[in-house]
């Protein structure tokens, strides 16, 4: 018989009138039961003395210098360590617009994995709204509480808009991890893929399943890490200058990438390309991954199921990664945004930038260091080297690129 879970906020009613509890099917449920998170004092309240400090009278002290000197709140409460986890429902996960509510086991995994793994608080916050400006205003209202916003399963288009607006109003950092969490991981694997093969990023042209959130974020950073070439593909067709059924956002990719003007399907595009890169779902067909290069690289990246299976990959390529945890070379968000937060934190940053990115990239690819193998291009997330070389980066490019404020 299975050990019994037992968690403190439990109890034994059952989830409906009548019904047995999920908990008693699915140990999921059981390990969700009462939440993932709780809030914890970091200062003891024994007693009288403890509770003037603590709170009233002492605390109006604390309240009044930080009235007077307005960036001492960086030092006398948790500001400029907590991160707002934000989204609004509509794009989370695999399983698409679920609302808000149905968001927060998500969100509060992601608030968890912030601490596990980066030793930074976050605070869920799911908002029953999903305009850009309704999103916009209120975050920034909800903004005096945290030293930066992770924008979290917010769809696309609206998810650039949102970030683009929040930069400008915004004197914290704001981070996007659906775009460039995924991006700077997979450049760290892209980096090491090269290396493992003699070549330089500059000498490889890839292409892009998918054009929403990570893919153009992706396009975007292996161009400013120096890429030969990159083309996107959507559900038409490859993103080209030539097109007139394109967005601002996909009209604005096409303006920087695919130099070669590559147009029709995906599969045309895979014809002697270097890398594929898939964050799109769906199925690519053997024959196209058999026409890429020699010593192709496979970044099949969907969950559950990649767009390419390992095994039809490992016939063609030289390297094979996925998102799954159950093959190696794993594409896991939780490599980068834990370090990226808290070296911006570490040095309150008031933007994440570019540079700042790429730094967390070459960080990550590095940890794997003289290791590096086909099936061991990128680190484990249970590495414990990873984060403190991200945060270290990171907060060093800040300083750098002049945004760091200590």
């Amino acid at each position: 018989m299975a050990a019994e879970i037992v968690n403190p906020r439990s109890d034994s009613s059952t989830d409906q009138e009548g019904a047995e509890p999920l908990d008693s099917f699915d140990p999921a449920f059981a390990l969700h039961r009462g939440g993932k998170m709780a809030v914890q004092a970091t200062v003891p309240v024994r007693d009288k003395d403890d509770l003037s400090l603590a709170y009233t009278p002492g605390v109006a002290r604390v309240c009044t210098a930080i009235a007077e000197q307005p960036d001492l709140v960086n030092d006398y409460t948790w500001k400029s360590s907590v991160v707002a986890v934000v989204t609004d429902g509509t794009a989370v996960l695999g399983l698409g617009d679920i609302g808000p509510q149905a968001s927060l086991p998500v969100m509060e995994g992601k608030a968890i994995l912030f601490k596990q793994f980066g030793g930074v608080d976050a605070v869920p916050i799911a908002l029953d709204c999903t305009g850009v400006d309704e999103i916009v205003e209120t975050v920034v209202r909800l903004a005096p509480s945290f030293g930066g916003v992770n924008l979290e399963d917010i769809s696309a288009p609206r998810c650039f808009e949102i970030e683009k607006q929040l930069q400008e109003r915004l004197d914290i950092p704001v981070f996007h991890d659906d775009q460039h969490g995924t991006a700077v991981v997979t450049l760290a694997a892209l980096r090491n893929a090269a290396r493992l093969s003699g070549r330089e990023i500059g000498q490889l042209r890839a292409v892009i399943s998918g054009a929403g959130a990570a893919g153009v974020a992706i396009a975007k950073m292996l161009v400013e890490a120096g890429i030969g070439d990159v083309a996107v593909a959507d559900r038409k067709g490859v993103v080209s200058a030539d097109r007139e059924d394109l967005t601002s956002v996909k009209r604005e990719l096409a303006g920087f990438t695919n130099k070669a003007g590559i147009t029709g399907s995906l599969e045309d595009a895979l014809a002697g390309a270097d890398v594929f890169i898939g964050v799109s779902g769906g199925t690519v067909a053997e024959e196209a991954v058999a026409s890429m290069a020699e010593g192709a690289f496979v970044f099949a990246m969907a969950n559950p199921n990649p767009e390419v299976h390992p095994d039809v990959a490992h016939k063609y390529a030289a390297v094979v990664a996925t998102g799954r945890s159950d093959f190696p070379n794993q594409i896991n968000n939780v490599l980068a945004f834990p370090g990226i937060f808290a070296g911006a934190l570490q040095v309150r940053a008031t933007r994440i930038t570019e540079g700042m990115k790429i730094a967390a990239a070459e960080a990550l690819a590095a940890v794997v260091g003289d290791d590096l193998a086909a099936d061991y291009v990128i680190p484990s997330p249970f590495d414990e080297r990873v984060a403190p070389a991200v945060t270290a980066a990171v907060a060093a490019a800040a300083r750098a690129e002049g945004v760091a404020r200590r």
